[in-house]
């Protein structure tokens, strides 16, 4: 599933391209088509991301909510677009002569202000919006005996934290995923924060996760074709970059959890 970085890629791609004019929607697949309907025509007026949810809003007030979840995927074109090709759930096209097919998403869904404000409201603060406010989160945490591990997947405390950056944050502060919540220092949490604002930033400019430090950036290659190293994140049974101890591997709250036994004892 993409985490929040691109999301806030997208976002920023479609203020430039669409944003500011007259968009024509319309649903080729034809499960959006009454969602279409209210929206095409009208001038967008931006686009932004929150978390793993993208929002774009129209001058009626109307906004079109897109979770991409495990399969979405946006096609951007020039204009003029072929033929639509495959199950094409929202297709947009611009005034700046591009177009965008989106397949496959999770949510594709009108919303009025009411309704965007109640997403907002369900989700924890993203790190990559400005104004953020990380005590938010810290809150949740702290109320928690739940693992630090799986509260950082919970988009309720923290919004556009995939498994990638959880993993990897907690590998750089020496944090075992498996520790409470409730026992997470304030000033630890202050350090991850910070840390995590800056690699998703790094994220949204070069639209890959980077997260590995420069000096440790050699030895055993990434997880994948065109994937930047990682220290724990899809490692399993590798010697860790740093202690050589084998990382581990487990399933917490039905999701692949990976960590360092001997760099994040607990």
């Amino acid at each position: 599933m993409p985490e929040g970085h691109t999301l806030h890629r997208l976002a920023k791609l479609h203020r430039t391209r669409y944003a500011g004019a007259p968009v024509r929607v319309r649903s080729p697949q034809g499960r959006f088509a009454a969602g279409a309907a209210l929206v095409d025509g009208q001038v967008l007026t931006r686009a932004e991301a929150y978390g793993k949810h993208l929002l774009h809003h129209y001058e009626s007030g109307l906004t079109v909510h897109v979770h991409l979840g495990l399969y979405g995927v946006f096609t951007e074109v020039p204009l003029p677009m072929g033929e639509p090709t495959g199950q094409v759930r929202m297709r947009m096209a611009g005034a700046a002569g591009f177009g965008t097919d989106l397949r496959g998403p999770t949510a594709c869904e009108v919303l009025d202000r009411a309704e965007v404000a109640a997403l907002a409201d369900r989700l924890g603060p993203d790190p990559l919006r400005r104004g953020a406010d990380p005590a938010r989160a810290l809150e949740r945490i702290h109320r928690s005996r739940r693992p630090i591990g799986a509260l950082l997947m919970d988009q309720r405390v923290v919004a556009g934290i995939g498994n990638i950056y959880r993993a990897e944050l907690l590998f750089r502060h020496g944090v075992s995923p498996f520790r409470p919540g409730a026992e997470l220092g304030a000033e630890e949490w202050a350090a991850m924060w910070a840390d995590l604002v800056a690699l998703m930033r790094v994220g949204v400019r070069v639209g890959k996760i980077v997260v590995i430090r420069p000096d440790d950036d050699h030895g055993a290659p990434a997880y994948g074709p065109n994937r930047p190293r990682t220290y724990v994140y899809r490692r399993q049974g590798e010697p860790c970059r740093i202690c050589a101890t084998p990382i581990a591997h487990a399933v917490l709250e039905a999701r692949n959890l990976f960590w360092c036994p001997g760099c994040q004892p607990g």
